[in-house]
C-alpha cells in the first residue's frame, strides 16, 4: 500500500518529515510528495500562486535536498513528484519545466475553467444551466488535453467538479467515456482519490459511474489519499483499502516508477 498524492509545506500541506511520519505510523510502503505548482502568468491564477505558494518551480531544488535527507531516516519509500496545474495553454512551459526539474513522476490536475475555480460554489451559483454545463463541458475537454499532452503520469481527481454544489451531477457518460477512451490511449492513468472520501461530503474521485467506465476500459488506476496534513494520511489509506476490496481493485504505481 503506497500513496501516490500528499502535500507538504512545499505547498500548501504540512512539514514534509511529519508527513513522513503519518505514513510510517499507517503502515504505508511508501509516499509521494506531490505539491501543487502552477505556472501560468494569467490572473487569477497567477495571484494566487503568490498568495498560497503554488510554485514548486522555485522551490523543487531545496524540497529535492530534504526529501533527500529523509530517505536517510526511514524504511519507507519517498517520492519526489509535483502535482502541475494544467491549462492547454500553458504546455510548452509546463514540457520545459518538467523536462528541468526530471521528478520522479508527475500529476497533472485541472483546477480551473475560463478563469474560475471548480472547486469554487460562489463563483457559479448566478450561473444559468447553460452556463453551467458549458463549465462542465469545457472541464473535460481540459482533461481530455491533459491526458493527450503525454506530459504527466498520473491525472488528479479526473471529476473534481464534483465537490462543487452548482457542477454536481452535471457530467454525463459521454464525458466519462471520452475521457476513458483518451486513458486508454495513452500512458497516463487516473488516480482514485480520497481526498474527500473521509468527510461528511463522502466523495471519492472518481465517482461510482465514472469508475465503472474506467474499468470497462480496462484503464489502470493509482492511490492518493491528497493529504494536506498528517492526520488526514491513516484514515484515507484505510478507506482506500476498503475501497480497493470492494472494488476488486489492484492499484499500479505511477508509469515512471515502473522503468
Amino acid at each position: 500500500m503506497q500513496d501516490f498524492h500528499v502535500h507538504s509545506n512545499y505547498s500548501d500541506g504540512s512539514f514534509l518529515e511529519r508527513m513522513v511520519q503519518a505514513a510510517e505510523s499507517a503502515g504505508l510502503e511508501g509516499i509521494g510528495f506531490a505539491d501543487h505548482c502552477a505556472l501560468t502568468q494569467r490572473e487569477p491564477t497567477a495571484s494566487m500562486r503568490d498568495l498560497y505558494g503554488f510554485n514548486l518551480d522555485l522551490t523543487y531544488e531545496r524540497r529535492r535536498e530534504a526529501i533527500e535527507r529523509l530517505r536517510e531516516r526511514t524504511s519507507i519509500d519517498v517520492y519526489d513528484a509535483v502535482e502541475m496545474d494544467y491549462d492547454p495553454r500553458d504546455e510548452a512551459r509546463i514540457r520545459s519545466f518538467l523536462e528541468r526539474a526530471d521528478f520522479e513522476y508527475a500529476v497533472g490536475s485541472v483546477h480551473e475553467v475560463d478563469g474560475r475555480n471548480v472547486q469554487v460554489a460562489s463563483a457559479f451559483v448566478e450561473c444559468s444551466d447553460a452556463e453551467l454545463d458549458a463549465v462542465v463541458d469545457s472541464y473535460f475537454d481540459h482533461l481530455v488535453a491533459l491526458i493527450d499532452s503525454g506530459l504527466f503520469d498520473v491525472a488528479a481527481h479526473v471529476d473534481l467538479l464534483e465537490r462543487t454544489e452548482p457542477l454536481r451531477g452535471r457530467a454525463r457518460e459521454g464525458h466519462y467515456r471520452r475521457v476513458a477512451d483518451a486513458f486508454a490511449d495513452s500512458q497516463t492513468i487516473p488516480e482514485i482519490n480520497a481526498g474527500r472520501a473521509t468527510t461528511d461530503a463522502g466523495i471519492v474521485h472518481p465517482a461510482g459511474p465514472f469508475l465503472e467506465v474506467i474499468r470497462e476500459r480496462e484503464v489502470p488506476v493509482t492511490l492518493g489519499t491528497d493529504s494536506h496534513r498528517p492526520d488526514e494520511v491513516g484514515p484515507r489509506a484505510s478507506f482506500l483499502e476498503d475501497f480497493l476490496d470492494r472494488w476488486g481493485l489492484e492499484p499500479v504505481v505511477p508509469p515512471a516508477l515502473e522503468s
